[in-house]
């Protein structure tokens, strides 16, 4: 038995996570030994730690491509392409993250070494979460994820909204989890095991109206939905987001919804297929509800925080829609449907980091410029930035030739596909709600009167991550091809 947790591949396997926990690390140290004018090394030893693991995980790629995926740990660790894919989309927006910050918190004077550790840390939760096939690995990796950002909500201390916020993040967050945690034990009541394909397996062997299945799975989507902050289970969102530093608010809105779709993609495809039929039609209420109240509720916001975290509410349910098409084993468009989200994962991070990088470059001592209000003129005051993030936000609405259009296109062709025609007209015309309150951002910058000139925050991190995110966002758009490739083989493992 212990032979098969201490194989020299199976410590290969993780050695992208092993890398960052080594390097958030060395960081504490680091931060102990550097100046307070130096503090900006400890983002480089970050970036340092995300480039070796960027390195190891493209090698990955190249080698597991094209073959079966590597089981580990006594199957309960999977390196496959998805999870590849995902954890290369974490690294990179950890990556831009740690570019965007270390201007901020010098701005907050803040720039403390156990930042970018926690942020490492975090991240080495959300890689574990998109290969782990075993129910205790999934749940430590996701309260490590969880735990890391509940502290990095409230890092400010002198903050009090950073400090309310992140006190309502842990107590829902702590909720969501015994939801979860109850979720797991009935599954491992039912499968005499954790690991997801042996649960996989008893539950086809049960009928679809068992009742202990069905609790089992609503407990668990209740958990997960918290995590991707679906309606009902989005109370957490707005008001973390506000309080949260800018930096995080950024971090949390990508990185840990990557995360989060990788487990419950997980869990929906590997773990609880046998019930696909029942967790669809919950997954189509779920997913309505989301993009309803994502997109009314941004409508009325005038603080830009909370107005990006209803924009994610609805984004969700987009890439829910794109779940519910996956799950419809009928049809071949299925493969789409999958293919859609994570198209829709990858082309979400870059553009919203690119419009919180902005924002972040409005920030100064005495301005904290998360208001709407606060970007009035920003055309006449800065027109590199504005055009930035009209740029960015274009492409959060869906409008050609920008990459979140081919996300949403993915999604509408999933839907048609697998005929769910229903869904996609709602979809499209929820797409239409989102151009107006994305413009209302443009009509501030645009059509408003500048209320100083005050030059705009910048460093080099910042400039780095605009033109990383705005030639992802520009790139994807104009020639997504390769990009689709690259989905539909991390959409492979699910179906082979």
């Amino acid at each position: 038995m212990w032979n098969a947790f201490f194989q020299a591949a199976d410590y290969q396997a993780i050695k992208p996570e092993i890398l960052v926990t080594v390097f958030g690390l060395a960081i504490l140290l680091l931060d102990f030994l550097v100046e307070k004018r130096e503090k900006y090394l400890n983002a480089v030893a970050a970036l340092i730690g995300l480039g070796f693991a960027a390195y190891q995980l493209a090698w990955f790629w190249r080698r597991f491509a094209g073959e079966a995926p590597y089981v580990g740990f006594d199957g309960r660790f999977t390196l496959d392409t998805f999870a590849i894919y995902l954890k290369l989309i974490i690294v990179l927006a950890t990556a831009l993250v740690v570019m965007i910050s270390a201007k901020y918190l010098e701005i907050e004077d803040a720039h403390y070494g156990e930042y970018y550790a926690l942020v490492l840390f975090s991240a080495v939760g959300m890689m574990f979460l998109a290969s782990g096939t075993d129910l205790i690995v999934l749940f430590i990796a996701l309260e490590l994820m969880a735990l890391c950002e509940y502290v990095l909500t409230g890092f400010l201390r002198g903050n009090r909204r950073s400090n309310e916020a992140a006190v309502k993040f842990f107590l829902l967050g702590a909720f969501s989890s015994g939801l979860l945690l109850y979720g797991m034990s009935l599954l491992y009541g039912i499968g005499g095991s954790t690991k997801l394909a042996e649960i996989a397996a008893r539950l086809s062997q049960r009928p679809s109206t068992d009742p202990l299945s069905w609790v089992a799975m609503v407990t668990l989507l209740a958990g997960l939905f918290f995590k991707i902050a679906a309606v009902p289970f989005h109370q957490w969102t707005p008001d973390a987001y506000e309080g949260a530093p800018t930096s995080i608010t950024a971090f949390i809105s990508v990185g840990p919804k990557v995360a989060s779709f990788a487990i419950l993609l997980r869990i929906l495809f590997a773990c609880i297929r046998p019930l696909n039929v029942e967790w669809q039609a919950l997954m189509i209420g779920v997913a309505i509800a989301t993009m309803t109240l994502g997109n009314l509720a941004a409508i009325t916001q005038t603080n830009v925080k909370r107005f990006f975290g209803y924009s994610t509410i609805s984004h969700v349910g987009y890439l829910l829609l794109g779940v519910i098409a996956a799950a419809d084993t009928a049809s071949p468009g299925n493969r789409d449907g999958l293919t859609a989200v994570i198209i829709y994962l990858l082309v979400y991070a870059f553009m919203n980091l690119g419009a919180f990088a902005v924002i972040i470059m409005m920030r100064r001592r005495d301005l904290i410029g998360d208001e709407i209000d606060d970007l009035s003129g920003l055309m006449a005051r800065a027109p590199g930035p504005a055009v930035l993030m009209l740029i960015f936000l274009l492409s959060l609405a869906g409008v050609p030739p920008t990459a979140g259009f081919i996300g949403k296109y993915w999604i509408f062709y999933s839907l048609i596909e697998t005929r769910h025609y229903g869904l996609a007209l709602l979809a499209v015309a929820y797409a239409v709600v989102a151009l107006y309150y994305y413009f209302r951002i443009v009509v501030a910058m645009f059509m408003k009167k500048a209320p100083d000139t005050i030059p705009l925050a910048t460093s080099p991190g910042l400039t780095v991550a605009l033109a990383v995110t705005l030639s992802a966002t520009l790139i994807i758009g104009l020639y997504p091809q390769p990009f689709i490739v690259w989905a539909q083989k991390a959409a492979q493992p699910f179906f082979s």
